[in-house]
């Protein structure tokens, strides 16, 4: 185990979601009180790259090299993202304790999870729980001159919990209230929500698609890989017989805990949602992908168990902060609970998930647990990720 050195306690964190809409990458002090965000830096992904890590989350052929190849692609935009960090900071490589660095998420099976006609089952040994995350964390430590903590999924996996979603713990050290009732939803490709209870409880899971149906769908018609502000999708109508079609989808009546992905969330589950809708304009659909992502948070969270202390405010980060439609459709879902970004709270919406890993990367050195079982469903608190040393 690596320890910190006294005084040293600066790491980053570096998050490619599934929205593949790029790398963020932040540098903290986790000696401060509160933590402190030193630099930001955020790079998009070489549109083949994006390209080759959409195709990999399906089978198809020659997979090992495509994925080896495409990892080893990733691992050098997470290298120059390092590089602009320490650069923009005037902050020497030798200084960092380490970075965390996530992966790329291509396969998602958790336990319990319904995938390919079957159930992931822990004693099916045809078809067990695993997670996989494309990344060389070796030669990223060897790019950087820095020791790299990845691989943070699996353990929580091995022992017997979903793996995701692993914000929560991060999201109650910096948005905690006491005595108040807190959420905060983070909406990338998938959507996730933190509950922070006014009696000191955390709660959390994947509440479905976040903007990874609505990015699928634009590009096919706009050629654009999101749709920026989310205008598109406003100058449509939200078609109520679709929406009420969508929302069957079993995942969303789950109770508890639960995660999901691109396994479950893809083009192919859209397509048999569309059938019988084909008449409907393009902008109409995308304006029920919107309320469809509203809607499934908003309904995870009043299925939470809150106890006596009511929601008292939203804050949201993620891609989906920055889509105008999307905001407005979970004030009005949620409503009368106020609904902020977190950047009113003095994160900024890209960085949450950034920062996150990096605090989970510090955990790690610290020999401290990283996930919260009431959160995952693991057997109990374990210490995540594997250490690649510098």
């Amino acid at each position: 185990m690596l320890h910190p050195a006294a005084g040293q306690a600066l790491c980053i964190g570096l998050m490619s979601g599934t929205s593949l809409d790029g790398v963020d990458g932040v540098l903290i002090d986790f000696a401060a009180q509160p933590a402190r965000v030193l630099a930001s830096q955020g790079q998009p992904l070489p549109s083949r790259l994006c390209d080759e890590l959409l195709a990999l989350n399906a089978s198809g052929p020659d997979e090992l090299h495509r994925a080896a190849v495409a990892a080893h692609q990733l691992t050098r935009v997470y290298a120059e993202v390092v590089q602009a960090l320490l650069a923009s900071s005037g902050i020497p490589a030798s200084a960092v304790r380490a970075i965390g660095a996530h992966g790329q998420t291509l396969r998602h099976h958790p336990p319990g999870a319904w995938l390919r006609g079957r159930r992931v089952d822990a004693q099916d040994p045809g078809f067990p729980p695993y997670t996989l995350q494309l990344n060389q964390p070796s030669l990223l430590a060897e790019l950087s001159g820095i020791a790299v903590v990845a691989d943070f999924r699996s353990r929580d996996i091995a022992a017997g919990g979903q793996g995701a979603p692993l914000v929560p713990a991060f999201h109650h050290e910096v948005f905690g209230q006491p005595g108040q009732s807190v959420a905060v939803v983070n909406i990338g490709g998938i959507a996730n929500v933190t509950a922070l209870t006014g009696d000191g409880r955390v709660l959390g899971l994947d509440t479905g698609p976040g903007n990874m149906l609505l990015d699928l769908w634009c590009a096919r018609h706009t050629g654009a890989r999101y749709d920026r502000g989310g205008a598109w999708g406003a100058t449509g109508q939200v078609n109520h017989a679709l929406l009420g079609r969508l929302l069957t989808e079993p995942y969303f009546a789950l109770q508890g805990i639960k995660s999901t992905g691109r396994d479950l969330f893809h083009a192919d589950w859209l397509e048999r949602q569309l059938q019988g809708f084909e008449a409907l304009a393009p902008a109409d659909v995308q304006a029920t992908l919107v309320e469809l992502t509203a809607r499934s948070i908003a309904q995870a969270l009043r299925d939470l168990p809150w106890g006596e202390t009511d929601l008292s405010e939203l804050l949201v980060c993620g891609g989906g902060a920055r889509n105008d439609a999307l905001m407005a459709g979970l004030r009005r879902a949620l409503a009368p609970c106020p609904v902020l970004t977190t950047a009113e709270r003095g994160w900024p919406v890209d960085l949450v998930e950034a920062a996150a890993f990096a605090w989970l990367a510090w955990q790690t050195l610290q020999g401290k647990p990283g996930n919260l079982s009431a959160v995952t469903g693991a057997a109990g608190p374990r210490i995540l990720g594997a250490i690649h040393p510098a």
